[in-house]
């Protein structure tokens, strides 16, 4: 099992804690978060993974990744 480092779950929580202000600028789009700030948007999780990696030079899963919802989306 890989360990969860420290940083990765204080930038999800940054996320989680600042949802309403990503709405605003990142509705329906996904976001790679590191150290406390938007590092890459888009709309496709793959390209938001694969240039956050490379900006990054960090492995795509040690890099949080979440999905901004403007609150329309019916599943």
């Amino acid at each position: 099992m890989m360990e969860i480092q420290k940083n990765f779950l204080e930038d999800i929580k940054w996320g989680l804690d600042n949802y309403k202000n990503l709405q605003l600028k990142f509705r329906d789009l996904w976001v790679a978060i590191m150290n406390r700030e938007v590092i890459v948007a888009g709309e496709s999780i793959k390209y938001v993974e694969e240039k956050a990696s490379r900006l990054t030079g960090k492995k795509k899963e040690e890099i949080p990744v979440i999905f901004v919802e403007s609150g329309a989306h019916v599943f």
